[in-house]
Order: C-alpha cells, then structure tokens, then sequence
C-alpha cells in the first residue's frame, strides 16, 4: 500500500477518475461556503487561529485568510465542511472521506510547490485511503464509529505524500493516524446532535499530525486497518478498482439516512398533487439507523440535520430543502404542523439490506382519507443514480452564494482547469482568502446562552 501512496502519478489516474475528483471537489468546496455561516465553523476557526497557531508560516484557513499551523487549518476546515451536512460519502463506510481529505490536501498545498495535476492525483489518493480504512475499520470494530476514525488515514496518506516522507516514516504516519483518529460513537450524535458531529475535524487534525510527527521521527503502531491479513483484499486492488467513483453526492443538506423518505415523500405528493395543507397523515418505513433519527422537533441546526421527520416536513411545506430549511424552518409554523402528523417505523427488509442500500417507503394519507403510498425508494447522487454534471454545479452555485458569482465563476474555472498552469494558484487564492459569510440564522440554543 505504501508504494501507492508515493507512487501514484496523474497518467495512472482514468479520465472517469479525473472527472469524479473534481466533481467531488466542486461539490466539497460549495458546502464549506455554506458551512462558512454556521457558528460551528465562527467557533472552530477562531479556536484554530488562537490556540493552534501558525509556527514557521503555517497554512490559511479555509476561506478565512487567517493563518494555523497545517494541522490547525486542516481542524478548521473539516469542522467548517462538516458543519453543513451536504457532503460526499460511501455507504460501506457509513460516513465520509472528502470532508477529511480536501482540507488536508489544502493545508498541504498552501506555499508548497504542487501543480493541478498533482493536486487532483493526492485528492484521489486520500479517497481511496480513507475508503479503504473505513470499510477494513467497519469490519473490524464492535462499534459504529465516527467517520474521523478512519479518514485521518486518508489525510495522513496525503500530507506524507507532499511531505516527501520515505516509507517508513509514512508507514509510521499511518500507524499514528489509527491509533489517534478519533473513535467517537457515532450513535451518540445521533440521539444528541450537537457540534462534535462526525468527528471529521478531529480525525483531520489527528491524520495531518501524525504525518508531520512522524517526519520528525516519532514512531506509531502499525495500522491495523492497512496491514491485517483479514484486510489484505481491501488494498491488493489500489490501482485497479477507484473507490473515488463510489462516493455518493447528497441532493439536500441533511444526513444522507434521512434522504430516501424525502426522496419518496417529495415525489408521492407532486405526483398526486397533494398541497401541505392537505395532508393529514404521514407515515414513514425505513432501515433502523433512520428511524433512530426520530421526529423530535429541532431547537439547533445539528438537531435538523440530524433528523428524520423534520427535513421530511421542510421539503414537503416549503416546495425545497436547503440552508433556509435546516436554519429558519426551525420555527416555521407550517413545517412544525406537518412534523407533528409525522410517523415513522423500521422496515426489517430494509434494516437488512443497509447500509449498503438506504430504502424508504412513505405513506401520505390526504385530509379527505384519501391514501397513497410510494415504492421503495433510495436517493439519488449513488454510484448507480449519480447527480448529473450540471445539478452538481447548481448545487455549489446556491449553497456558494455568499461568495458572489465572480468568486464562483472563478472557482468553477479553476477546478474545471485544474491541469492547466496557473489554475491550482488561482483555486487556492479563491478558497483561502477571507469571506464575509451571511450568518445562518441564530439557533434558539445558541440565543439562550449567548
């Protein structure tokens, strides 16, 4: 596997590969835009500038402009990523890699001497790293941990890569990355949603740490995830099978388990023309990591994320799921209503078939008795349904609008472009320079203890 990680180059890479990687990164940088306006992100950012500071130089910030140290930054802009659940994953991981390893790649990037092509070559690089280590950790675990657990590998592979270490001292950097990637209870916020989300900030500042460690010689377990014979398979075909093409890209902000009930919910009532205000009833059947997302109405943004019932209500009493659903929709009469005369029930069928199928049936009963129900239904942005080039690039446009359409047309060019000379510098000027974000509005919690 070590090979890999240094031998990698832009020719080995398929042009279907090429074309994920900056569909992936289009898509990434547009949520960080959006996550920009959370306090979640205010707070991490001003954490990582004050207490994480930059040392000899250090690394910009994710559209901050401030300056941590390359681990710091990195910290920083996982959390910013993961602070608006709109992000890519892959089922067999339950969680996500490109939350991980796009801001270790640009803590790495920023003042290093790297060209597009071998930007793209390193994004690549750590999705099939941080892959690969969570479905080995998924398979070797009692507990379903937060994705921070594995893709710290993935930013460790990364920030070696750049970093130019041999390969013991990046075998050692993989080793330190398992053993200090954090493994959080996933499950636990999903009962409490709350700021430690996915854990992907921590395992970003556990990964890039543990390859600039090991530079200065400090020695790390081996990982198991890499090096276990019952995980041998999982990395024999590097280079073969791409698990970048994998990667699901979420149509709506929320968690990806609660997507196939809007999905249905949102296409059962257009099809039979059924308006809000006449719906009296709604049923949801699904896998049981869903149903544990619940229909409990939402007090923060963590807490509408990470629901069930309420991104179901959003979409069906506004016409449309965005940042305005998961911020304002908190207090919206309309959507509380329909939350209320929302029911949801495991589907064992389902429970059996995630998490590599996420299915979802709903039921709309109309005010007159009238019933309709909807077939299985999955979300679309899988492998096998993938959001189309131009929904990908709408979706950066609306959640990237604080950045006004000149910075975007810039980012879209670069990323594009990113082979050619001078795209790379012009991306990493447009994403690391400072933002004035327009705050989300202010979760009632947050308002409380202010």
């Amino acid at each position: 596997m070590i090979p890999f990680v240094h031998g990698l180059r832009y020719a080995d890479l398929p042009p279907d590969v090429v074309a994920q990687a900056k569909r992936c990164l289009l898509d990434l940088v547009g949520v960080a835009a959006a996550g920009l306006r959370t306090d979640l992100s205010r707070i991490v950012r001003g954490y990582a500038h004050r207490h994480l500071g930059a040392g000899e130089g250090g690394a910009r910030i994710l559209f901050d402009g401030r300056r941590a140290s390359p681990a710091g930054a990195a910290f920083a802009g996982a959390s910013t990523l993961d602070a608006f659940d709109a992000h890519d994953g892959h089922a067999l991981t339950k969680g996500h890699a490109g939350v991980a390893v796009l801001p270790a790649l640009l803590a790495a990037a920023d003042g290093a001497r790297l060209d597009g092509r071998e930007f793209l070559t390193a994004l690549v690089l750590g999705y099939e790293v941080s892959t690969r280590a969570g479905i080995a950790l998924h398979a070797s675990a009692c507990d379903y941990h937060t994705s921070g657990a594995w893709n710290a590998l993935g930013c460790a592979a990364v920030t070696a890569r750049i970093l130019g270490l041999d390969p013991a001292r990046t075998r050692h950097a993989l080793g330190i990355a398992e053993y200090h990637g954090p493994r959080s209870q996933m499950m636990r916020c999903i009962d409490h949603p709350t700021m430690v989300k996915d854990g992907s900030g921590w395992g970003t500042l556990a990964g890039v740490s543990a390859a600039h460690l090991a530079a200065d010689g400090f020695t790390g377990a081996p990982a198991i995830t890499t090096e276990a014979e019952q995980h041998r398979a999982l990395w024999d075909d590097l280079g073969a099978r791409w698990r970048i093409r994998e990667q699901y890209l979420k149509p709506q902000p929320v968690c990806r388990w609660a997507q196939p009930a809007i999905e249905a919910a949102v296409a059962l009532a257009a099809r039979h023309c059924i308006p809000p205000e006449r719906i009296a009833r709604v049923r949801i059947a699904t896998f049981a990591a869903a149903v544990r997302l619940g229909t409990r109405p939402p007090a923060t943004t963590e807490e509408a994320q990470y629901a069930l019932g309420f991104p179901v209500a959003a979409a069906l009493a506004r016409g449309r799921l965005g940042a305005a659903e998961v911020t304002e929709g908190l207090r919206d009469p309309r959507v509380l209503g329909l939350l209320a005369r929302i029911a949801v029930e495991e589907e064992p069928a389902f429970t059996a078939r995630f998490p590599a199928e996420r299915l979802a049936v709903v039921t709309i009963e109309r005010e007159d008795g009238a019933v309709f129900a909807s077939g299985p239904t999955a979300a679309p942005g899988d492998p096998d349904s993938p959001l189309s080039d131009a929904e990908v690039a709408e979706k950066f446009r609306l959640l990237a609008e604080d950045l006004g359409p000149a910075r975007r047309r810039r980012i879209e060019d670069a990323v594009a472009g990113l082979e050619t000379d001078g795209a790379l510098a012009a991306l990493l000027e447009a994403v690391l320079a400072p933002v004035e974000a327009r705050p989300l509005a202010a979760d009632p919690a947050v308002l409380a203890t202010a």
